[in-house]
């Protein structure tokens, strides 16, 4: 079919415009303070096969494992078992996921009797059952003792909700009542997405829809193609390591060797580590995320990311490693902690080759407290907190304080809302001054934030990396300062890891200060 370039455009801004629509319902009507003030959810459509095209401005590690999502579903749910008005929820790693908290709600879209394309939200929910209240267990041996796990399974038709569906997992997690509402937030969010992408079918023509859909592919592909055609063919390998889990606990090793031949690029990551004993595995749809992001880094371009820009990477893991690690092995942190190790790999593989494009090292880790109350009923209140920290320097600028660099793209919550719906008082917030490596262009300062804890007692789980190899420094500036956490009780220190779970007391103080960015250049000063 010949397009109207024009139309293709209109099209394609429809539906990045449906997407965030998507995300703008689940912000306004979601319970949990997670998805409602730090953003902690994303939302895409794809084409009828899967194949994605449309993204909000959202998290870009979900983001990029909405590539495999819905081919992966259907895989196992043949498109035509699927009908007008189903909605289908799951979690499972193996079906594109990533880990267990993120839970998928997939809606197909049809119009005259045909899918046409499928809504997807995608929001961490903060309890989904298991171990540990928040689903974190650090010493997880394998993802059974992390969360509920939910295979593919209609949580919505054309009649309403599937209640017994809704019973089952409100029984399975620890705050019932913000469970039912993220959901519900869900479904309705696909519901929006659907409305405008009928809108556009009816204004376009169908034919025109699904025609546009893949001419986007093939555009995204040659300008993928024409990135890296402009790169050096050669072999560039890098590598960084996340602070323990390997043997002996030493630092885990994240290796890439990456080939550049003409317009294709491979990313080897089979010589990473071997998968390791804590929450840290990933799985290989956070691998291709993750080097998905990168690779449009390096391209220099603000391409569109849809499946066609996929095309000329091939991105190989090895069974057995922490990015391959089979599909029981405990991932909870390799979200949003081993997908960035990715990425600074990569970076440090290229620094030499197209330092003009790349910053150093950030604070590439999540930063993650996540504090659980218990209520009189037995249920409970759920604090899932992210700290940003400082950003890598770049060739021509300091690195930016206090935020959230990468792969994320969440914010912390207020003060306000903390104190106003939790037994806690914040006690400090501010920059951590100096904590950025010094350099031509020095890295952004970490933060600091300490939680006094008012309640008899609550559970806090931390995921923090970068507390022992801090963010690297690139062309001859220094590494950022490392993360460093405090527990005070009682006037008296008490050591506390960066992977754990702890039951805190009235009046303890949990203090966190994040990471500066790596410094670039050599400082002229010296």
């Amino acid at each position: 079919m010949k397009l109207d370039p024009f139309v293709v455009e209109v099209i394609r801004h429809g539906l990045s415009a449906a997407a965030e629509e998507m995300s703008l319902v689940m912000t306004r009507s979601a319970r949990s303070p997670l998805l409602r003030e730090a953003g902690d959810l994303s939302s895409a459509i794809t084409d009828g096969h899967g194949g994605l095209v449309g993204q909000g401005r959202d998290i870009p590690i979900h983001l990029g494992a909405m590539a495999y999502t819905v081919p992966e579903l259907l895989k196992v749910v043949p498109r035509d078992s699927l009908n007008d008005g189903d909605v289908l929820i799951y979690n499972v790693g193996a079906l594109g996921g990533n880990h267990l908290n993120d839970v998928k709600v997939v809606r197909p879209v049809f119009v005259d009797g045909e899918i046409v394309a499928f809504a997807v939200s995608l929001a961490h929910w903060p309890d989904i059952g298991g171990t540990w209240p928040g689903s974190y267990f650090a010493k997880a041996i394998d993802t059974f003792q992390e969360a509920m796990r939910i295979p593919p399974v209609l949580i919505a038709t054309s009649a309403g909700i599937n209640a017994p569906i809704v019973q089952l997992l409100k029984a399975n997690v620890r705050d019932a009542e913000s469970c039912e509402g993220d959901l519900l937030a869900q479904i309705a969010a696909t519901k929006a997405g659907e409305r405008r992408i009928v809108d556009l079918c009816r204004e376009h023509g169908k034919a025109v829809f699904t025609a546009t859909q893949s001419r986007l592919h093939d555009l995204s592909e040659i300008e993928m193609r024409e990135a890296i055609r402009a790169l050096p063919d050669g072999v560039y390998e890098g590598e960084d390591h996340l602070d323990d889990g390997s043997v002996n606990d030493a630092p885990a090793r994240i290796h890439v060797r990456i080939t550049i031949a003409g317009d294709e690029a491979t990313f080897d990551l089979s010589g990473s580590c071997d998968r390791v004993s804590n929450f840290c595995n990933t799985t290989p749809f956070m691998a291709r995320s993750a080097v998905a992001y990168a690779a449009r880094i390096m391209s220099g371009r603000d391409m569109q990311q849809n499946a066609g820009a996929l095309r000329p990477l091939t991105i190989v893991t090895r069974p057995g490693s922490i990015l391959e690690p089979g599909w029981s092995a405990s991932v909870a942190a390799g979200n949003h902690e081993t997908s960035m190790r990715i990425v600074d790999a990569i970076f440090r593989a290229m620094q030499d080759t197209i330092p003009e494009r790349l910053s150093a090292g950030g604070a590439t880790t999540a930063g993650v407290l996540f504090f659980a109350q218990p209520r009189q009923d037995g249920s409970w209140k759920m604090l899932y907190e992210v700290h940003g920290g400082g950003e890598g320097a770049r060739h021509d600028r300091a690195g930016i304080s206090a935020t959230r660099v990468h792969l994320s793209n969440t914010s912390n919550t207020p003060v306000e809302v903390i104190e106003a719906n939790y037994a806690i008082r914040l006690e400090q917030q501010s920059i951590r001054r100096q904590s950025g490596g010094a350099g031509a262009h020095r890295g952004g300062d970490g933060v600091v934030r300490a939680y006094r804890i008012l309640a008899p007692s609550m559970h806090l789980t931390t995921c923090i990396e970068r507390m022992v190899i801090p963010p690297f420094g690139m062309q001859g500036g220094e590494p950022g300062k490392a993360c460093r956490i405090s527990l005070v009780r009682q006037g008296a220190n008490v050591a506390i890891d960066g992977k754990s779970n702890l039951v805190l007391q009235q009046g303890d103080l949990v203090t966190v200060e994040t990471c500066g960015g790596g410094g670039y250049g050599a400082d002229a000063a010296e």
